[in-house]
């Protein structure tokens, strides 16, 4: 079904507030906004964590069972935000080449083959396993906007919100189940493999709900953008700034909290719940909040609004981290749940779907090579402190520069 932006259809109608800036006749390979292709969409996106975060929970039985050390363990939180950089960069040339629905579909049969990869054998084979999955899903990250934005025009900002919903929803499960999957399946080979049929299931429903689509349109971002490189200018650098921040802050907490809540006397079942808990706040803030943040000029307010949430939420676990899990994780989940403004962000700030693309890679590229960063420093700052202290004291740092990119990044303004 073909959607007219000039009749919008939606309470959510962001094509008003671009005023006609958005360009959103149909082109060849951009894929018609439907039923199949938004269920396509959600299926994609609650395949986008469940890799990152059903580890979590089990780490510490990983490097048990593989003899492997806190460092390996850093390396291993680490690698998805380097591969998402690497990736993430690569997306809209590999779009160009192959068209936007063969390089998703390519990118989830990537991500479920590495899921099966990384519990076949030793240390160094979960790591190169985990390589794999991460570059699938970071190609997902970056097009998955794209497809929102020239598929669904009228809809932006709630299509951006159901796909969130559905990414954060994902994450909860996976480090929700992984546990029980475990215990179900007799290992946490099996646990985490599991996560590979949810991957294949995806797969399938997109080929259906894309075929038929041809070159992608970012086969001519150059000639239809500005033609001005986004790494000259200042707004662009404040998303992928704000980008980069908070998913610094995300990975951290998916990689670590529930081993420093298992440090500080919380169960493994438990300490995954919470994590889950964490991810299942953000569907409600993504399905509410980005819509109506959309249709706002600025974003700022909101963004800031839910910063502060988190950071009182991360002073608590650093200084009384026993006084109330819920309670924390509650605050720093409603924080983590700024993500669904920044994919906001990215569509809102870019007139096209090609200028879309250029702005999703940088910012997601150079912000996920930012996001590496923070796993290994926060476990290594633990390993040399012997303690969680210093490792909080900076996510508080960042939690403020966060913040500040974010107030930028969400002014009335286009790349």
């Amino acid at each position: 079904m073909r959607v007219d932006s000039r009749e919008p259809v939606s309470p959510f109608d962001e094509s008003l507030e671009l005023e006609g800036s958005i360009e959103t006749e149909w082109r060849p390979g951009v894929i018609t906004g439907g039923v199949l292709l938004g269920v396509a969409v959600i299926l994609v996106a609650f395949n986008l964590r469940p890799a990152i975060t059903s580890v979590g929970p089990i780490l510490g039985e990983m490097r048990d069972d593989l003899g492997a050390t806190a460092t390996w363990a850093g390396v291993l939180t680490t690698l998805p935000g380097l591969c998402f950089a690497a990736a993430g960069l690569a997306a809209p040339a590999l779009a160009r080449r192959f068209g936007i629905g063969a390089a998703i579909a390519s990118a989830l049969s990537v991500l479920a083959t590495g899921l099966v990869l990384r519990v076949i054998d030793g240390p160094y084979v979960v790591l190169g396993g985990t390589l794999v999955a991460t570059a699938g899903i970071a190609l997902a990250n970056v097009l998955i906007p794209v497809v929102i934005k020239d598929s669904f025009p009228a809809r932006v900002g709630m299509m951006t919100g159901v796909y969130t919903a559905a990414l954060q929803g994902g994450g909860a499960l996976g480090s929700a189940l992984t546990p029980p999957l475990e215990n179900a399946f007799g290992g946490w080979r099996q646990g985490l493999g599991a996560w590979s049929v949810l991957a294949v299931l995806a797969l399938l429903v997109w080929i259906l709900a894309a075929r038929g689509a041809g070159r992608a349109p970012v086969a001519e971002a150059g000639k239809q953008g500005s033609g001005r490189s986004l790494l000259r200018s200042p707004l662009a650098w404040m998303v992928t700034l704000f980008f980069g921040t908070q998913a610094f802050l995300a990975y951290v907490v998916m990689g670590w909290l529930p081993e420093v809540m298992i440090d500080a006397g919380v169960s493994k079942s438990d300490s995954g719940l919470l994590l889950g808990l964490m991810s299942l706040i953000a569907v409600p803030i993504s399905l509410v909040v980005a819509p109506m943040a959309a249709r706002q000029k600025s974003q700022s307010l909101w963004i800031v609004g839910l910063g502060v949430f988190g950071f009182v939420g991360m002073v608590g676990m650093m200084v009384a981290p026993t006084f109330s899990p819920l309670l924390w994780c509650v605050l720093i989940g409603l924080g983590m749940s700024v993500f669904s403004l920044a994919l906001t962000v990215i569509a809102l700030r870019a007139r096209t779907g090609e200028d879309t693309a250029r702005l999703s890679g940088m910012a997601q590229g150079i912000g996920y090579l930012m996001a590496a960063v923070g796993p290994f420093l926060f476990g290594l700052l633990h390993d040399l402190t012997h303690g969680w202290t210093v490792p909080w004291i900076m996510m508080l740092v960042v939690f403020v520069a966060q913040m500040t990119f974010g107030a930028f990044a969400g002014r009335h303004r286009f790349v």
